[in-house]
């Protein structure tokens, strides 16, 4: 199942994606003119609550409107098992949706895409244990780490690096799969991918890491990690990023220009 959010005529709603001829996994949201979207009730309630709508004449958002968004620190490869786990939070403003603009602000030197694995958060969690921690997954979407390099090396909390507005693209969905092996599937930030059974952690250890701090809701966000390389983001360009079995979120950059608000 694929889970979306949607603006239709101005009216914003879940729903989940009902193809009308298949569609390769790795497809944009946009392929296929006779996908349809039915109207449900919520992110965990998929009950029906209309006649479906053509994915053609709606506007796709970011998949979950989250409270809580945490990504992990110094998970990207077999060394930092070494290290203590350790994470970061993300603002929940910083999420943006499928073909939203990813905004470079001036002045702040490199701006790097990381493209990860993100689990969704199905119901309240605390205290998981690695080993069913998955349990409590509603699905699996995928994620654009966006990073001002040079600030991060000079901030160790990593605040300003990966909370600008817009700096956690989402999307373009949701998908719900029991068989979908999140330790095991490629991940690839533009046509460069690597797979995330490299990662230092497992996906249960990094949930069970952070539950043991924060209660997670419904809708949360927790970002695995970067198991490939990232790259620096170009103003005009347009990233995508490609998770097996998921899909792909494609985001265009553009400079930031600054709004003075009184």
């Amino acid at each position: 199942m694929r889970i979306v959010r949607f603006d239709h005529a101005g009216t914003v709603r879940t729903g989940v994606l009902v193809p009308g001829r298949p569609a390769p996994a790795h497809s944009d949201p946009a392929a296929g003119d006779a996908t349809m979207i039915q109207p449900v009730v919520s992110l965990v309630d998929t009950t029906p609550t209309g006649p479906p709508v053509p994915l053609a004449e709606v506007r796709l958002l970011a998949p979950v409107v989250p409270r809580v968004v945490v990504g992990m620190a110094h998970n990207t490869g077999a060394a930092d098992r070494l290290r203590p786990p350790s994470a970061f939070f993300k603002p929940a403003g910083s999420v943006i949706g499928p073909h939203d603009a990813i905004e470079v602000p001036g002045g702040v030197g490199r701006v790097d895409a990381e493209a990860e694995l993100a689990a969704v958060i199905g119901r309240r969690a605390r205290d998981l244990d690695p080993a069913t921690a998955l349990d409590a997954v509603l699905g699996w979407t995928c994620a654009n780490d966006v990073t001002a390099r040079d600030l991060q090396a000079n901030d160790d909390c990593w605040t300003r690096a990966k909370g600008y507005d817009t700096f956690t693209p989402l999307g373009p969905w949701v998908r719900t799969d029991p068989a979908f092996d999140p330790d095991d599937v490629l991940v690839s930030l533009d046509d460069v991918g690597a797979t995330s059974a490299g990662l230092a952690r497992s996906a249960g250890e990094v949930l069970a890491y952070v539950t043991s701090f924060v209660t997670l809701e419904a809708g949360d966000v927790v970002l695995l990690g970067a198991p490939g390389p990232s790259r620096a983001l170009l103003d005009g360009e347009v990233v995508r990023v490609q998770v097996a079995g998921l899909g792909t979120l494609r985001n265009p950059v553009r400079a930031r220009r600054r709004v003075v608000t009184r």
